[in-house]
């Protein structure tokens, strides 16, 4: 039991000595360059992922349509044009959100 607390201790202090060196030691760090080249390559590699996801959308959007085809089944069919609507929406964001900013 002894052995349990001694050993709790050093871990402790060991975590706080493993802090305090995290929290001293810091030096600042500048960035390089115009800070807005960084957000406008964030920003187009979200806008990047958001097409993708739209792109995985549109694809399963048309794949319904066609099962609901093939089923003749109309609330399928329904669902198959939202979610293509949905797809294209999501794909074509950043073109739209440009055209309602101006």
């Amino acid at each position: 039991m002894m052995t349990l607390k001694r050993n709790l201790k050093k871990l402790f202090a060991l975590y706080m000595v493993l802090v305090l060196m995290g929290t001293v030691f810091v030096s600042t760090v500048y960035a390089e360059g115009d800070p807005m080249t960084t957000v406008n390559n964030l920003s187009t590699f979200i806008f990047g992922l958001i097409r993708a996801i739209g792109m995985i959308i549109l694809g399963f959007g048309i794949v319904q349509i066609g099962l609901s085809l093939k089923s003749h089944d109309p609330s399928q069919r329904a669902n198959g044009f939202l979610t293509l609507a949905g797809g294209v929406i999501i794909t074509f964001t950043k073109e739209i959100l440009t055209l309602i900013a101006g």
